[in-house]
């Protein structure tokens, strides 16, 4: 099988692949390829996917290796945004130590874990319907008819039990047993997940391909709440649907990294417009094109203010791009800024960009009259996080005058 490294959005040329591997490779759309001469290929992975993952079958096999172009401790970073808010930057996790994704994300995870359960392993009340040989909780009647037929014994009984077997630790039990099928682990992250599912004996795994059971943030599992964002990050990156409905199994992780950089916008936009009152809503669909209302909308970002007759109204609206901004600016993405404009009755736009030639803002007048700006924002995410959200607040500062104007 041969081995393909590639660092997001890097050209890498010369790569030499049997018929069989470059056919895999240009069905599993991880990456885009360019014939060279001499019968090598250029690859760059431009498909904002990272991770690991095999591809093809037997002698025409490839392991697809991509790694993140940010460090993976501004990654990180990110990923604490993007996961239910956790500041995972602010815990001891190493990640300066890895160069390598799927290793720190193992590691991060462990030691998360470890320190989670050191406190002891969470409880919680399940219903349990069973059959038993004594009466346990309360009767269940007409089961008792319909299977027993008039039998005292068994008896059909439903109750209360206090169990380990909790959604939140069978999330990270699933987690710990899946970073352990990974190689290049070293021994202390190995040993911590193999300490961590010692510590979840008696839960119950997870059926494959079912979705994760669902939980409820709560005072009683709040030191459960990082490790439990991580591992359904690990547990939600095992496989990524492709265009012609297959399934592409992966190696340990794939991170869909422009939808990691959305959820990092849009809480952090949402927490730096907090102070300036209103309230922010990502992904809204409750806004159309047309008057007919078959073309809805889905700004990543609406930031809602009160109207004067009390109703919310939009005032302000933010699109996250995990892409490099030309200078002049991307004409399909001022496009549907101009678009989301038009329909919500916005004065500007406010396009955020994850890289670009320069990190000032750029204003996109649009003519006919409209009177419809369109701000293009870079961000610097290679950053300190402190630096990164400031860039942040400036521009929740200019969506806010910009709403102010505008009432």
């Amino acid at each position: 099988m041969t081995r393909i490294e590639l660092v997001e959005y890097v050209p890498l040329p010369g790569v030499r692949v049997s018929p069989g591997q470059a056919a895999a490779l240009a069905a599993c759309e991880l990456v885009s390829m360019r014939p060279d001469s001499g019968g090598s290929w250029t690859l760059t992975a431009d498909r904002g996917l990272v991770g690991a993952v095999h591809v093809g079958h037997k002698d025409a096999s490839v392991e697809l290796r991509v790694a993140p172009k940010l460090p993976i401790r501004r990654l990180f970073f990110l990923l604490g945004y993007a996961q239910h808010g956790l500041h995972w930057h602010r815990h001891p996790v190493d990640s300066h130590e890895h160069t390598d994704l799927l290793p720190a994300i193992a590691s991060a995870f462990a030691r998360m874990a470890d320190r989670a359960l050191t406190r002891g392993v969470l409880l919680g009340y399940r219903t349990v319907e069973e059959a038993l040989p004594v009466v346990r909780g309360r009767l269940r009647e007409s089961e008792q008819i319909r299977r027993r037929f008039g039998a005292l014994l068994p008896v059909e009984v439903v109750y209360d039990d206090y169990t380990p077997d909790t959604p939140e630790n069978r999330i990270l039990l699933a987690a710990a047993r899946r970073l352990l099928r990974l190689p290049r682990l070293d021994g202390t992250a190995r040993a911590l997940l193999h300490r961590v599912v010692h510590r979840l004996d008696g839960v119950t795994a997870l059926v494959a391909g079912q979705p994760l059971p669902e939980w409820r943030a709560s005072r009683l599992n709040a030191r459960y709440r990082a490790p439990l964002g991580l591992a359904e990050l690990v547990l939600r990156g095992g496989s990524y649907e492709l265009d012609q409905a297959r399934t592409l199994r992966a190696e340990g992780l794939v991170l869909r990294m422009w939808q990691v950089y959305e959820d990092f916008l849009t809480r952090a936009l949402t927490d730096a417009l907090h102070p300036y009152g209103g309230h922010c809503a990502s992904q809204d669909t409750r806004h159309h094109l047309d008057r007919a209302r078959a073309m809805p909308l889905r700004p990543d970002l609406l930031y809602y203010r009160q109207s004067p007759d009390g109703r919310p109204m939009p005032a302000a609206v933010a699109d996250a791009k995990y892409k490099t901004a030309r200078t002049g600016g991307t004409d399909s993405d001022v496009y549907q800024m101009l678009a989301y404009c038009t329909a919500l009755d916005l004065a500007e736009g406010h396009l955020i960009y994850a890289s670009g030639p320069e990190a000032g803002p750029r204003a996109h007048h649009i003519n006919g009259g409209t009177r419809i700006a369109v701000h293009q924002h870079v961000l610097d995410l290679d950053r300190a996080p402190g630096e990164v959200l400031a860039q942040i607040a400036h521009i929740a500062e200019r969506m806010r005058d910009g709403a102010v104007q505008r009432a």
